[in-house]
């Protein structure tokens, strides 16, 4: 594993561990916090929508920037940077504008690193050991997934609704993340021109000009995305069936610590067997995980299912960015994962205003059954796709 897992692999998710801890620390309490401060449901929609199209834009215009500059960590540390700044800004003022602001930086900052660090990633790897290493850095980002959550319950022990308090505590460990990205030492072996300006939409260009395989995987990807909606739903159905907050947030921790352990395995077991195999296998625990929500309500098998929701998301999240890392060349791979994440983006976004409206319109159990049917439709699309490496990464 030594040789395998680099100084930059090493650096990149340790600050991305810290950038985690500071971010899902206050994730738990977002929403309790917005409504707090006056926020309504509708305005909280609203907000996190104007975020996720930010952070959606940016990832594909960002990556496009960083292949055209063929510069990375500064991309990197901007990003890190944006998103660490914004975690106290929240707490200074209550005004809906300067709400509005604070969290589009954060998302900002999420679309400005995101291709460049994962082409970072995939410099430090070979086609036969990326699934380890996007692996070792998902299960270290998780693990400050889990950590997080864990604080803000400690916290709130001991300072209950003290929720301005925690915003200038999840700063720490974003300076920390801030300060860890300066040691990255980026290989630059292709320079390309430094005041390459591309414009905001020329990602889309890229999804033109990409090859086949290239278009069918993510193609697969997107329709997945748009049956994958936000775990807040899965959250909620726990909630829904009588449990109190600290179990909800008990197991989001679970669901996490599950998902930090089997990344790595499972990035290796990847490399082994193939990209594809072990991400049809994660798609299939998707299924059985959402059809077991629409069918129960009972504590133990609530646990049983996120303990496979945490193998699914090890079994997909790093291993769908290796495998896109393989098929595209190394001076484009920031473009090829902006542009994928990009996307992504809108169709979470779609994803989970879908959702909303069938849980509001049908019920919960509709909404895990068609997740579970447009999985499945995922897989039948992703059949034929062969594991094709690209011989220049």
């Amino acid at each position: 594993m030594k040789k395998l897992i680099s100084r930059n692999v090493w650096l990149l998710s340790m600050v991305s561990l810290f950038t985690d801890i500071a971010s899902e620390m206050l994730y738990p309490i977002m929403p309790v916090y917005l409504k707090h401060i006056g926020f309504s449901i509708l305005l909280i929609g609203v907000l996190e929508g104007v975020a996720e199209a930010t952070a959606g834009l940016s990832k594909g215009y960002f990556g496009t920037l960083s292949d055209a500059q063929g510069r990375r960590k500064p991309f990197v540390i901007i990003g890190y940077a944006l998103s660490g700044l914004s975690k106290p800004l929240m707490a200074f003022f209550t005004y809906p504008l300067w709400i509005f602001g604070v969290r589009t930086l954060d998302r900002l900052g999420k679309g400005l690193r995101t291709g460049a660090r994962d082409a970072l990633l995939s410099d430090e790897s070979t086609p036969k050991t990326k699934g380890r290493v996007f692996g070792f850095h998902r299960s270290m980002d998780t693990l400050g997934a889990a950590i997080g959550p864990v604080c803000a319950l400690i916290y709130f022990q001991y300072y209950p609704e003290q929720y301005e308090q925690l915003f200038i505590i999840a700063f720490a460990p974003g300076i920390v993340a801030f300060c860890l990205s300066f040691l990255l030492k980026e290989k630059v072996k292709i320079v390309f021109n430094p005041k390459a300006k591309p414009r905001l939409f020329d990602f889309i260009n890229y999804w033109k000009t990409a090859s086949a395989n290239y278009k069918k995987l993510t193609t697969s990807l997107l329709i997945f995305a748009l049956a994958n909606s936000s775990d807040v739903f899965l959250l909620l159905k726990v909630k829904e069936a009588g449990y109190n907050d600290v179990t909800v947030i008990g197991v989001y921790i679970f669901y996490n610590l599950v998902y930090a352990a089997a990344s790595y395995p499972l990035g290796k077991l990847a490399d082994k067997i193939g990209m594809k195999p072990v991400f049809i296998f994660g798609l299939l625990l998707f299924i059985t995980v959402y059809a077991g929500m629409g069918m129960t309500s009972s504590s133990w098998v609530f646990i049983c299912l996120f303990l496979v929701y945490g193998i699914y998301a090890a079994a997909t999240e790093g291993i769908a960015k290796a495998w896109i890392t393989n098929m595209v060349d190394k001076s484009e791979t920031a473009t090829a994962i902006g542009t994928f994440t990009a996307f992504q983006s809108i169709c979470t976004l779609l994803s989970s205003s879908v959702a909303g409206f069938i849980w509001y319109a049908a019920g919960p159990s509709y909404l895990f059954y068609a997740a579970a049917i447009v999985t499945f439709g995922a897989i039948l699309f992703l059949s034929p796709i062969r594991n094709v490496l690209q011989n220049n990464n």
